[in-house]
């Protein structure tokens, strides 16, 4: 996931430029990339109601079994859409968004640093994560993104046709599906059991009783990131590949090819299986949006999403300590007791609201709060959090 800590004024293009030494000075708007801002604002929604309807409202294994023939119409409605249109699809988003900033970051870099920094950028993302996975919510992907990162890393300093090559072997991998059948959830009575106290433990527990409980899960849940972890590997390279074409640089100017190439996904999508399917939807929402993007009218209109985007860290943990204290125990309880639509709309508000923070929070800093710690620890020094002059 790309979490809108990237600079864009010293990438390398394409074509071979030489790479400036990279600043801990902040980013002129015009510096950036508004664009993939926008992406990953409007991704984060894609995420934030899978995460609230799925993850938060009930055990993360409800949706393995057969629907309650009680669940009310326009609740059933929920799911199945989200289901449909947005679940994995949202999750693949932001692994492309995830190698294009990979990419962006390692091309910026000077070589001699490039290593070093970048083990430390992922080493920091690997701490967070596991501190969110076992503190605050154990469906974190940070920890999955950053152990992907890692082993995707090596690969930058190789061609564009490696990139290529190694992405399509992970995605065939992930699309045999024998991941699923070498490591299966647990049987149908485990998985019903376990949800009953789940629900006990959750709804009702104090702190220390859902750590435990969350810890304790941990290993029936691994099973669904190593599912995935080959289709998160092949998205880092394809979103490493797709930035090193330099498409994204002059998306106004291939405005059709993109629309074009989202017009071919979805005709992939018609006969592609679910697993494919997640991949060909997630690349045409993502050409579509960037395309729309590259337009005066479409920035104008989408321009709400790009400080969102450029806060999507904070805003990411945020949602999981307001959505925890909303469902925990140990605030108000809501586990279980809340339909999907419900849900939903609490969770639209609360992105709402971010959406607002975010831009207020801009208007006077440079970084995201959790943005700025990253990118300090990355650099080893401070880095300027408060803008020196009021914006434009």
């Amino acid at each position: 996931m790309d979490l809108g800590d990237v600079d864009m004024s010293d990438a390398r293009k394409s074509n071979g430029d030489t790479i400036k030494q990279p600043s801990s000075a902040p980013l002129a708007p015009a510096d950036r990339l508004a664009a993939l801002d926008i992406l990953r604002g409007l991704a984060l929604f894609g995420v934030m109601a899978i995460n609230i309807v799925f993850e938060f409202r009930v055990s993360i294994f409800e949706q393995f079994l057969p629907a309650a023939k009680t669940t009310a119409p326009i609740d059933r409605a929920v799911e199945i859409f989200l289901d449909q249109f947005i679940s994995l699809k949202a999750f693949a988003l932001f692994s492309l968004l995830f190698g294009v900033g990979l990419a962006i970051q390692f091309d910026r870099l000077p070589a001699e640093r490039r290593t070093v920094l970048l083990l430390r950028r992922l080493t920091v993302l690997l701490a967070f994560g596991l501190v969110h996975l076992t503190l605050i919510w154990n469906g974190d992907i940070l920890t999955e993104y950053a152990l992907a990162g890692l082993f995707v890393l090596p690969l930058l300093f190789g061609p564009r046709w490696l990139l290529a090559t190694a992405g399509l072997l992970f995605l065939g991998l992930y699309l045999t599906l024998w991941l699923t059948r070498l490591l299966p959830l647990p049987n149908a009575a485990w998985l019903a059991a376990h949800i009953v106290e789940a629900r006990r433990i959750y709804e009702t527990g104090s702190f220390s009783e859902i750590l435990s409980f969350r810890i304790g899960e941990l290993g029936a849940i691994a099973p669904l990131h190593i599912w995935v972890f080959p289709r998160t590997l092949a998205l880092f390279l394809f979103g490493a590949l797709i930035w090193r074409t330099g498409l994204l640089q002059r998306a106004a100017a291939y405005r059709h090819l993109l629309f074009g190439a989202a017009l071919a996904a979805l005709v992939l999508t018609i006969d592609a299986g679910r697993a494919l399917a997640t991949v060909t939807v997630a690349s045409a929402y993502g050409a579509v949006i960037i395309g729309v993007a590259s337009t005066p009218f479409g920035a104008k209109m989408l321009g709400w999403a790009a400080p969102l985007g450029r806060m999507a860290f904070t805003n990411y943990l945020l949602q999981s300590l307001i959505f925890g204290w909303a469902f925990y125990g140990y605030g108000f309880g809501l586990f279980g007791r809340l339909g999907a639509a419900t849900a939903l709309a609490f969770g639209v508000a609360v992105y709402g609201a971010q959406v607002v923070f975010s831009r207020c929070w801009l208007q006077r800093f440079n970084f995201g709060p959790v943005e700025w710690l990253w990118r300090t620890l990355m650099y080893g020094q401070l880095q300027p959090m408060k803008r020196s002059t009021a914006p434009a």
